[in-house]
C-alpha cells in the first residue's frame, strides 16, 4: 500500500477543516477543500477567510496564491480524504443523541471518487463506533472496492479516526505542535494515517485502534467538563455562604497538588458542551459523574439569569441591562453552544427593550437575538444600570470596570471582582 500523498481532500471547511487544509497547503502539499456551501467555497478561492482565527487569514492567502489550496463543491480524486463535518444532536432530541447525518452525507459524497490505495480519515468528534459506520456507508456506495471491516489488512481503502485536539484561537500552532491520536480500523490503516499526519505534525503521532481514538477525544473533554462543573458548583456554594469564590480558588490552588479551574456562566463550544453526551447516550447507566457534571454546567445559565432578575428588581422597572460577551470562549467569534447566548436570549424575553450586548468579535447579532437586543460599543455598554460579564475577552480585561454610579455588576468571570 502506497504511503505517498500527492493530493489531499479536506471535507468541510469550518473551524477545524479550513485551518487543517491551510496547514497542509502551506507545507507545499496540494489540497482541495470540499464544502457544500458555495459562498464558503467562493471566499476561500478568493483568499478571504470566512472565520476568525489568529493568523489564518494571511496563511490562507499564501496558500491560495501558491495554488496549493483551492475549494470546490464537487468531489475530486485525491490520495487522502479528511472529514471534518458537524456532529450535532438530533433536532429536538432531549436525550442528546448524536446526529451522524453530516458524516454519512460526506462519506457518500466522496465515495464515487475513491480509488484503490486511498485513505479516509474521520476527524469529526464522534461517538464510539462512528468510524465503522462511515466505513459501512462507503462500502455501500462502492461494492467494487474492499474495506477493512471485510478484508482487514488487505483492504483497498484504509480507514482511520484522528480527532482534532486544538484550542480555538490557537489552531494553526496546535495543529502542528499537539500530539495526535490516530486510530485505524486495522494496524495498516493507522500506519498509513500516521504517515499522512507526520507530514505536518511536529508532536507525536500515536497509533491505536479507531474505537479507542474515538473514546480518547470524548474522555478528554468529559474530564475537562467534570473539572469545570466542580468550579461552577463551588461558585454556587460560595454565594450562599457569603464567600468570594475567586479568593477561595486562589488560596486553595496554593496546595501543590490542587488546581481548581475558574467558574463561569456555563460551558459552551462544539466540544466540551457536547462530547460528554456522546458517552452518556451510549452508556446511560454507567456515566453517572459525567451526567451530573453536564447537568451542573447546563444549569449555570439559570443561576446567572436569576442574579440579573434580582438586580433588576432592586433597580426598578426599565433598568438598562448590558451583557458583555457572546462567544463560548474569549477572543474568538465562535458562538456555538455558547451559554452567553442562552443567557442573553432569556433576558430579552424577560426584559424586552432593555438589553444591549458588547461583543467586539462580531459585526451583527445572531438571528436568534436580532431585533431583541442591541449591539453596542464598550463605551456605551459600561453606562448600563446592570452590567453582566459573560466572556472574559482581552478587551474587557484591559478596560476599567463599568463606572456608572450605582451600577450593579454581575461578574461571572471574576475580572471585575477577582482579587489580585
Amino acid at each position: 500500500m502506497k504511503a505517498q500523498f500527492n493530493k489531499i481532500c479536506m471535507v468541510g471547511l469550518g473551524y477545524i477543516g479550513l485551518p487543517t487544509a491551510v496547514v497542509f497547503a502551506v507545507r507545499n502539499i496540494n489540497v482541495v477543500g470540499l464544502d457544500i456551501n458555495q459562498a464558503t467555497v467562493d471566499r476561500v478561492n478568493a483568499g478571504e477567510c470566512p472565520i476568525v482565527e489568529p493568523g489564518l487569514d494571511e496563511a490562507l492567502r499564501r496558500a491560495v496564491r501558491s495554488e496549493r489550496l483551492r475549494a470546490t463543491v464537487e468531489p475530486e480524486h485525491a490520495d487522502a480524504f479528511l472529514i471534518a463535518v458537524p456532529t450535532p444532536f438530533l433536532n429536538g432530541d432531549e436525550q442528546k443523541i448524536p446526529d451522524l447525518s453530516y458524516v454519512e452525507a460526506a462519506a457518500r459524497k466522496i465515495a464515487p471518487v475513491l480509488k484503490r490505495g486511498d485513505l479516509v480519515v474521520l476527524e469529526s468528534t464522534s461517538p464510539v463506533g462512528a468510524t465503522e459506520l462511515m466505513a459501512g456507508w462507503l462500502a455501500e456506495e462502492r461494492p467494487d472496492l474492499s474495506f477493512p471491516q471485510t478484508h482487514g489488512e488487505d483492504s483497498d481503502i484504509r480507514i482511520a479516526h484522528c480527532p482534532e485536539r486544538i484550542l480555538p484561537g490557537h489552531a494553526l500552532k496546535e495543529l502542528v505542535s499537539n500530539d495526535r491520536v490516530i486510530g485505524g480500523m486495522t494496524p495498516a490503516c493507522a500506519t498509513l494515517a500516521r504517515d499522512l499526519y507526520r507530514m505536518v505534525v511536529e508532536g507525536d503521532c500515536v497509533e491505536t485502534d479507531a474505537r479507542t481514538a474515538e473514546m480518547a477525544k470524548l474522555t478528554e473533554n468529559s474530564f475537562r467538563d467534570v473539572n469545570i462543573a466542580f468550579a461552577n458548583e463551588l461558585s454556587l456554594i460560595c454565594e450562599r455562604l457569603g464567600i468570594d469564590v475567586w479568593e477561595l480558588i486562589r488560596l486553595t490552588n496554593r496546595h501543590p497538588r490542587v488546581n481548581i479551574l475558574q467558574p463561569g456562566p456555563g460551558v459552551g463550544g462544539h466540544c466540551i458542551a457536547v462530547d460528554p453526551w456522546f458517552i452518556i447516550a451510549q452508556t446511560p447507566d454507567l456515566a453517572k459523574i459525567i451526567r451530573t457534571a453536564r447537568c451542573i454546567n447546563d444549569e449555570k445559565p439559570s443561576w446567572v439569569v436569576e442574579r440579573v432578575r434580582a438586580a433588576a428588581a432592586r433597580k426598578g422597572a426599565g433598568a438598562s441591562i448590558c451583557c458583555f460577551g457572546l462567544s463560548f470562549k474569549p477572543d474568538i467569534d465562535d458562538l456555538r453552544e455558547s451559554p452567553a447566548i442562552e443567557i442573553v436570549e432569556r433576558l430579552t424575553e424577560e426584559f424586552p427593550g432593555q438589553i444591549t450586548v458588547v461583543e467586539p468579535h462580531i459585526d451583527r447579532l445572531p438571528d436568534r437575538l436580532d431585533g431583541k437586543a442591541g449591539l453596542v460599543a464598550m463605551r456605551v455598554g459600561i453606562e448600563a444600570d446592570i452590567c453582566v460579564m459573560l466572556v472574559d475577552h482581552t478587551e474587557f480585561r484591559n478596560s476599567p470596570p463599568p463606572g456608572a454610579a450605582g451600577a450593579d455588576l454581575i461578574d461571572t468571570r471574576g475580572i471585575w471582582t477577582k482579587k489580585p
